[in-house]
């Protein structure tokens, strides 16, 4: 087992506790049980003892947004035996796919019909499934990737076609609020499209994962329906000094 910073470690704890205390009460605002949402620590650009002190204080899944971070993590939680669910969340190039297929337990990211095809191929060639969720740009934003509102339909038709994937949902990005409520009208407006899409689907049982609310704006996500968070910042603390900002 690792050896860890005390100090570390009672500081992530008492940050994933308090997440878990406030992701409760959002639950309970509205009508939600707490259990519904799933709390994904994001410890990118931080040291692997970070997550390592993460999964020491009970979280089971984490993510990454770059896989040349999340593969030597990966490797490191095997060489130690520590388990946890590896969710990759940021932006996947067809080109790094090989490297994380059958060591994720779902990949956020899938922004084009490209990238679920390699997915697929190299899942095939793996003999393995992977779960895979859409990435909507809902907000309009051109710095932001994945399909239009009007553009998920069709690509959720040819993704759910491919071998080896099951497309288990959405995820979407709000943006940085310019005035209050206006990451909330995102994720409503997400929560409605995911709705829809649940019963035009042609695996409705696997539809079941929305993907939305991130440190700034998860309370949102959560009264809107989110079912999985993606915690950095409220868990890991700045990360600024590891940016070299």
């Amino acid at each position: 087992m690792p050896d860890y910073d005390e100090e570390l470690l009672s500081r992530i704890k008492t940050n994933i506790a308090m997440c878990r205390e406030s992701i409760a009460d959002c639950c309970a605002q509205a009508g939600r049980d707490a259990s519904e949402v799933t709390l994904i620590g994001v410890s990118k650009v931080f040291p692997v003892e970070y997550a390592l002190a993460a999964a020491a204080s009970g979280l089971e899944d984490l993510g990454e947004n770059r896989v040349q971070e999340m593969v030597p993590k990966i490797e490191r939680f095997s060489s130690l035996d520590v388990k946890c669910n590896w969710h990759l969340i940021g932006t996947l190039q067809k080109n790094k796919v090989k490297y994380i297929i059958g060591k994720t337990a779902l990949i956020h990211s899938v922004n084009t019909l490209e990238l679920a095809e390699e997915i697929s191929k190299r899942s095939v060639n793996n003999n393995v499934t992977t779960d895979i969720l859409i990435q909507a740009n809902v907000s309009g934003e051109e710095s932001k990737h994945g399909f239009a509102p009007h553009e998920l339909k069709p690509a959720l038709d040819k993704i759910s076609d491919l071998p080896n994937v099951t497309v288990r949902g959405l995820m979407t990005m709000a943006p940085i609020q310019t005035y209050e409520g206006e990451a909330r009208e995102v994720f409503a407006k997400t929560r409605r499209i995911f709705e829809d899409l649940a019963s035009y689907c042609k695996d409705k049982e696997s539809w079941d994962i929305l993907s939305m609310g991130m440190s700034q704006d998860y309370r949102s996500a959560i009264l809107e329906g989110s079912t999985h968070v993606r915690i950095g910042t409220a868990i890991f603390g700045d990360r600024s000094k590891y940016l070299g900002v």
